[in-house]
């Protein structure tokens, strides 16, 4: 059975990795691990050891308390996980194009769409 902690880390782990553009096997090359152990990580099927966190965080250049951030304190289920909401490939292409948009357009897109979500 799946540990949500490691379900929750695995899932910070893919969206970062999604974010930056990076693939599995590049992560895996950076750690100095095969890919299919990234897709074990990322779905939570294998627990990262504290050592291996520390190597991805420097892979992808973050502090530890990424893979942590949106997690409650004495987690005991699946449900007690928060912040799945990058966990739609969609919604992260969405997030990567906007961020590539120049920022005064960033400002107008975001306020185009605060209206028309008012709209609706």
């Amino acid at each position: 059975m799946k540990h949500p902690v490691d379900v929750h880390v695995g899932k910070r782990i893919r969206h970062r990795r999604w974010m930056i553009g990076m693939t599995q096997q590049q992560l895996a090359d950076k750690v100095g691990i095969k890919f299919q152990q990234i897709q074990k990580y990322e779905t939570g099927m294998n627990r990262v050891s504290a050592s291996r966190l520390w190597d991805i965080a420097e892979a992808m250049e973050l502090p530890i308390s990424f893979f942590f951030a949106g997690i409650s304190e004495g987690v005991a289920t699946e449900g007690d996980v928060r912040g799945d909401l990058l966990a739609d490939k969609e919604a992260l292409d969405l997030v990567r194009s906007f961020y590539a948009i120049p920022e005064a357009q960033r400002r107008r897109l975001l306020e185009l769409a605060k209206v028309l979500s008012e709209a609706a």
